[in-house]
């Protein structure tokens, strides 16, 4: 028979106590960081700018992952270079301060695409001529800012060579800021109204973007380009949106050119929401209403009154440009 014996506490076996210090080291905090704001990004090449107008290229820290940015977005940086004149000279975006907003359009695919981020008022660039306003780009468009809580603007360009009061009808009954801009004249009410503010411009190719750009930022040299007279379409002369800092204060953000605006990521009820007194009626409306059929509570709202009509109207238009690829 095996010898047993008494065990006393200096028996047990006990495993080594853990050390305090951590595996990893501390993520660092960066308190040296300056505030920036992304400028461009063209082909993973980031530019940003500090309140002080110094522009440097930047990449991301490793402490970011997969996070990326997009023109618009507020950063902190570290080591910011003297000069950009070496390709090896870039900061490191080590923060990215959470987004109020942000512009995106839905790929064939269903992915979403931010465009933008951080704006104010969004611009939607369409001419009355040479190409052809289009109220299915607009509305897909003031979708887009309406979802993501944007306030949109109509410029309407090359007024001087045919009128937008026909155009512009369809959105009378929206109150929407509007400007019709001429090649012949200064934008000034434009540049009044956009001071202080974030703004982002959107259009076809070839409705003036870059030439409107050109009169508001006039250190600002953008491309422009002729419509191709076969297909009534612009050629693309901004390959990368690009934000630009106004002397009155604020920042205007020109973007490529876009033939397509993919609306697979917004709900209907984002855009109602964005009409407030429809809204508030749409609440009596059948489990599920589309908004375009009869028993639909907005017909009876806005029954004998054209005002209601009209908005009612413009409400169910954009609703549609929502079912279109």
């Amino acid at each position: 028979m095996r010898n047993r014996r008494e065990y006393d506490e200096e028996d047990i076996r006990t495993r080594p106590s853990r050390s305090s210090k951590p595996r990893s080291k501390d993520r660092p905090q960066f308190h040296d960081a300056v505030a920036a704001r992304v400028i461009t990004v063209d082909r993973g090449r980031i530019t940003c700018a500090t309140d002080e107008g110094q522009e440097f290229f930047a990449v991301t820290a490793r402490e970011l992952g997969r996070r990326s940015v997009v023109v618009g977005d507020l950063v902190s940086v570290v080591g910011i270079p003297e000069t950009n004149q070496a390709r090896e000279d870039f900061a490191r975006i080590v923060r990215i301060a959470e987004r109020k907003n942000a512009l995106r359009r839905s790929a064939e695919d269903g992915s979403e695409r931010i465009l933008v981020a951080n704006v104010d008022y969004l611009a939607i660039v369409s001419a009355t001529t040479n190409p052809e306003p289009k109220h299915g780009f607009v509305n897909r468009a003031l979708v887009a800012a309406f979802a993501e809580g944007i306030t949109p603007i109509l410029a309407m360009t090359k007024s001087d060579l045919a009128s937008a009061e026909e155009f512009l009808a369809t959105y009378k009954a929206m109150a929407l800021p509007t400007f019709e801009l001429r090649k012949d004249r200064e934008p000034e009410e434009f540049m009044d109204f956009i001071k202080e503010k974030v703004t982002v411009l959107i259009g076809h190719s070839g409705v003036g973007k870059s030439t409107l750009i050109n009169k508001i930022v006039k250190s600002s040299v953008r491309e422009t380009g002729a419509v191709n007279e076969a297909t009534g379409k612009g050629r693309h002369t901004s390959s990368s949106a690009l934000a630009l800092e106004l002397e009155c204060g604020g920042w205007i953000i020109d973007t490529p050119g876009v033939r397509s605006f993919g609306l697979s990521h917004v709900e209907k009820d984002g855009v109602v929401a964005a009409f407030p007194d429809c809204a508030e009626i749409a609440k009596y409306c059948p489990k599920s209403c589309s908004h375009d059929e009869s028993e639909c509570a907005l017909n009876e709202w806005a029954k004998d009154n054209q005002e209601r009509l009209s908005r009612v109207a413009v409400l169910q238009q954009i609703l549609a440009s929502l079912d279109k690829p």
